[in-house]
């Protein structure tokens, strides 16, 4: 089956568990707090089993989820060179758990370290982004990017995540940001997406995961867009290592946006 029609497919599923699962648990899950101090509802680790008993049937490859212990994380990650799915079944849980009608189901297909391809998925908005390599970003069945970006960093609606940020960069970028406005929306999967769509033209982030980024960055790639670490380096595709990330929706905008990260103290 071609990646794009495998794309699709993964779209079918995560809609139907969404639907399902994940919010008939919507406003009635209470939050918890795991031991590195983000959230944890009972309805995540509903999603991802749910999730997990049906991805096998798409493509038969080991399964990591955000909802394991990291010695799980290691020993599936080592498993799954030559295929791997990786799942975060709610991206953004605290706006979840607090009603705030932002966050996503999130799944990519990796193999030795790129993901193929990948979906997430707004619930509450319906909105399903999905992309294949090599076969574009798509929005619904809308070719992404919806607007064009701009030609210069002033013009430009950044997204930002404060966490791991050097603090001289954090204070420097909140009080005389280089762009038009600051946005922070609380769920990195779907940060990416609006990079990808035109809603943000940079984003920033201090500390991601594996699971953070695995479809989004494919979906800021087929876009046109690019990405990077705040060091310049590419993002290290890594089970165990929390990434900085710099993203722009032109390699343009994000040699601006790095370079003036890096002069600000990143």
């Amino acid at each position: 089956m071609p990646q794009f029609a495998r794309a699709r497919a993964l779209e079918s599923v995560v809609r139907e568990i969404a639907r399902e699962v994940t919010m008939p648990r919507y406003l009635k899950a209470g939050r918890q707090h795991k031991s590195d101090g983000s959230s944890l509802t009972e309805a995540d680790g509903a999603t991802q089993r749910a999730l997990a008993e049906r991805l096998v049937e798409l493509i038969e490859a080991p399964i990591l989820g955000e909802e394991m212990s990291s010695e799980q994380q290691r020993a599936i990650w080592e498993q799954g060179a030559k295929g791997l799915w990786v799942i975060d079944p709610i991206d953004g849980t605290t706006n979840f758990a607090n009603g705030i009608p932002i966050f996503g189901l999130s799944v990519g297909f990796l193999v030795d370290g790129h993901t193929e391809f990948g979906v997430v998925y707004n619930p509450i908005a319906d909105e399903a982004f999905y992309a294949a390599r090599g076969a574009g970003a798509w929005l619904n069945g809308q070719r992404l990017p919806l607007r064009q970006p701009p030609t210069t960093l002033a013009a430009s609606v950044a997204g930002a995540d404060f966490k791991r940020i050097p603090p001289a960069l954090a204070a420097h970028l909140a009080v005389n940001p280089p762009c038009y406005s600051l946005r922070n929306f609380g769920s990195s999967a779907l940060e990416w997406c609006f990079v990808a769509a035109g809603r943000l033209d940079v984003y920033v982030h201090g500390g991601q995961m594996l699971w953070d980024y695995a479809a989004g960055r494919l979906l800021v790639e087929e876009s046109g867009g690019a990405s990077s670490a705040l060091d310049g380096g590419p993002i290290r595709a890594d089970v165990a290592e929390k990434q900085s990330v710099v993203v722009a929706a032109s390699p343009a905008l994000h040699t601006q946006w790095l370079d003036w990260l890096q002069r600000a103290g990143a």
